[in-house]
């Protein structure tokens, strides 16, 4: 059971992947073409050099890894919707669930231009999300959609509901997981996990929306669509 969870960055997707890694069933696989895009791309992240040197910048290899056998039953893969650049092919995810994790743009960008500021449409992967959907649509595939607000309205149920729409059973296991990292964290773990470090469990909802305003605020708009597309069909998994 490969399951290919897709989302943008500052999406509660490192959780995620700690919660299905605290399965004993299951091996995860943290965000694995971040090499290759960079290398395609040329962008100044932060610990770019250490990103390149610390996994496969052909895609090619990836895919390999990804469609090899992870020895445990369930295989986990944490993937960066921004990284799915036009070079690198697609058809592996046939063989996946695949899985779309959302949040409102607001606080995508709010939390994203606190790590890396002047983002721009395509680093906070909406556009390339709703790309991904359409794609897995036409195979003829479901794909199953999550906002990451309902997981922290109410984690257990919401990942119930994730389990049951991917086809295997919950483990409570799932709803917490040792403080201090996962031990397949990327190495860019220490600049962007933080707060994910921190932690044993999902938090609670969170407040207000931000306020923003400029280019941020502009970000968000451009986002939004491919934000309430998607989100429509969250009543797939959720209530």
């Amino acid at each position: 059971m490969r399951i290919a969870m897709w989302s943008g960055p500052r999406n509660l997707s490192t959780a995620m992947m700690y919660s299905f890694g605290a399965r004993a069933d299951c091996a995860v696989v943290d965000e694995p073409f971040y090499a290759a895009y960079l290398a395609q791309t040329g962008l100044d992240h932060p610990m770019r050099d250490e990103v390149l040197a610390a996994q496969p910048q052909d895609p090619q290899a990836v895919i390999a890894d990804l469609l090899a056998d992870p020895g445990r039953p369930v295989f986990y893969q944490k993937h960066m919707t921004q990284h799915m650049l036009p070079t690198i092919p697609r058809d592996w995810m046939r063989g996946c669930v695949n899985v779309f994790l959302t949040r409102h743009p607001a606080r995508v960008v709010a939390s994203y231009a606190q790590k890396r500021e002047g983002p721009v449409l395509d680093d906070i992967g909406f556009r390339q999300q709703a790309e991904l959907f359409d794609l897995v649509q036409g195979w003829g595939q479901t794909p199953i959609v999550i906002d990451s607000a309902d997981i922290r309205a109410n984690p257990g149920g919401a990942l119930t509901a994730l389990c049951e729409a991917i086809g295997i059973p919950f483990d409570a296991a799932m709803l917490h997981w040792p403080a201090g990292g996962h031990r397949d964290d990327g190495i860019w773990a220490r600049h962007w996990y933080g707060a994910v470090h921190r932690s044993t469990g999902f938090d609670g909802p969170e407040g207000p929306l931000p306020t923003l305003s400029g280019p941020y605020a502009a970000l968000v708009e451009e986002a939004m669509p491919f934000y309430e597309r998607l989100r429509n069909h969250r009543a797939l998994i959720s209530e």
